[in-house]
């Protein structure tokens, strides 16, 4: 019988320690997974003063204090997998069943919020709490402004869309799953959400069609954040394109641009720019936008947003590698000029970091304490309201409309009240990627809710104001 050499030893034995050290890592990296589950199982509706910590399982939540009932608010939960289907179809049920039954007897006030990279609908999650407080707020508003002008106040409905913004679990690994995670949203904004977006958006259609004239006070914003905005715009860029050509009024006759629901927001969206090139280019290509016309989209990205303007083309110069690529021409009618646009930057650059679609910068003006001394205040938001819908009214090239501790410029090339900004934000408002808790950036999409929230009549739009004024 013959002996093993110590060489064959020494290479099985480190075959053996490579083997082990496999396994070992995958069984750490599949321990550090973050869950594929669904976390809000219970379907019947759960009223609290405190639903964070007494409905966490529900995926339908009401928040009524007694104290103060004009920040009501309706929360709704549905998730979706990795492969971007409705997690539980019951789920989804539940929550458009609540929201049918609710339209059948008053208007109401959706904001639909889909988080981004490493968040989920998990208990606890920041960027729920945070979606919490600005429905609130919201609701509190509604109410004041729905006194002042005489009409019943609507009610306010948040729908969370969840699914796994964060794959892996560990500190530092986490950071490396960005491209994992890109790749699942545009999985997610393809799949199922799609379907979701467009039965809440029928509910507002509903609504309108029981109401006198035809339109209710119903209204629909979609916001994404992060990869949620790349969801977001997966899920509605072929609608939104088509809404473009096809406007408001007659067949054959140019007139207000229509988008989904009544404005999408999304915020540090992480997506490349050629996505985009559509809308921008038809937007440009118009050069004049009716004092009727309401803002349809909105895309804001910090300048300070390292994960968009420096990691993202670094990941899109190697996916993009043996792409072919070429300059594209188009016209902007607000300057009269030829612009060349590059694909090959387009396509590896973040739609908000691509300076020959930006629309608007958004500057800082007050520091966050000086804005809002004593909290958010409705008084000041409901006097800002008239004057930021007078602003938007009036719109030209380079006109500037004051915010809360901010101020909105448009950029010199792109026509007044063009319903899709792409605005730069100063890093001031915008610290980083995830940082979207400033209060003027909360106080910024209030005001641009309450906006787009408006009758499409300016006149109605103005005697309502007046109203609300006591003018």
């Amino acid at each position: 019988m013959s002996s093993i050499s110590p060489i064959r030893m020494r290479h099985a034995a480190r075959g053996l320690a490579i083997r082990l050290l496999v396994a070992f890592t995958g069984v750490l990296v599949l321990g550090a997974c973050a869950p594929h589950k669904v976390y809000r199982q219970e379907l019947a509706l759960c009223t609290s003063v405190t639903p964070e910590t007494q409905c966490q399982a529900a995926a339908l939540q009401e928040y009524r204090d007694p104290e103060q009932p004009d920040k009501a608010y309706l929360l709704g939960f549905i998730e979706f997998d990795d492969q971007g289907q409705v997690f539980d179809r019951a789920q989804m049920g539940a929550v458009l069943k609540t929201l049918y039954e609710r339209s059948a007897s008053e208007d109401l006030l959706m904001v639909v919020f889909v988080h981004g990279w490493k968040h989920s609908a998990a208990p606890g999650d920041d960027n729920i709490h945070t979606f919490r407080e600005a429905l609130a707020h919201l609701s509190e508003l509604e109410s004041l402004v729905s006194r002042r002008a005489g009409v019943s106040p609507r009610q306010v409905v948040g729908v969370y869309l969840g699914w796994r913004g964060g794959s892996i679990t560990v500190p530092l690994v986490k950071e490396l799953t960005f491209w994992d995670r890109k790749n699942t949203a545009h999985k997610v904004g393809n799949g199922g959400v799609t379907e979701v977006l467009n039965r809440i958006d029928l509910i507002r259609k509903t609504r309108d069609a029981i109401s006198d004239g035809g339109r209710s006070r119903s209204r629909l914003v979609v916001v994404g954040h992060s990869f949620g905005g790349a969801v977001v715009y997966s899920a509605l860029h072929q609608i939104l394109d088509a809404r473009f050509v096809h406007t408001v009024g007659p067949a054959g006759q140019v007139s207000d641009a229509r988008g989904f629901g009544d404005l999408v927001v999304l915020i540090n969206p992480a997506f490349e720019a050629l996505r985009y090139t559509p809308l921008s280019d038809m937007s440009t290509e118009r050069g004049h936008y009716f004092e009727s016309q309401l803002p349809v989209l909105v895309i804001l990205t910090s300048e300070a947003d390292d994960a968009t303007g420096v990691a993202f083309p670094i990941g899109r110069w190697f996916s993009t590698l043996f792409e072919k690529e070429r300059d594209m021409t188009r016209r902007n009618a607000t300057t009269g000029r030829q612009e060349i646009i590059d694909e090959g930057k387009a396509n590896i650059t973040a739609v908000g970091h691509f300076e020959p679609y930006r629309t608007h910068y958004l500057r800082a003006t007050q520091p966050a304490q000086g804005a809002e001394p004593a909290g958010p205040s409705v008084q000041v938001d409901v006097e800002l309201f008239d004057r930021t819908s007078r602003s938007w009214e009036t719109d030209t090239p380079g006109s500037k409309i004051p915010f809360q501790g901010c101020v909105l410029e448009r950029t010199e090339d792109s026509a007044g009240r063009n319903p899709y900004l792409v605005v730069r934000v100063d890093g001031e408002l915008i610290g980083d990627h995830n940082d979207i808790d400033d209060p003027r950036i909360a106080g910024f999409i209030r005001q641009l809710i309450l906006i787009s929230a408006q009758s499409p009549d300016p006149e109605k739009r103005r005697r309502m104001r007046s109203r609300v004024l006591g003018r």
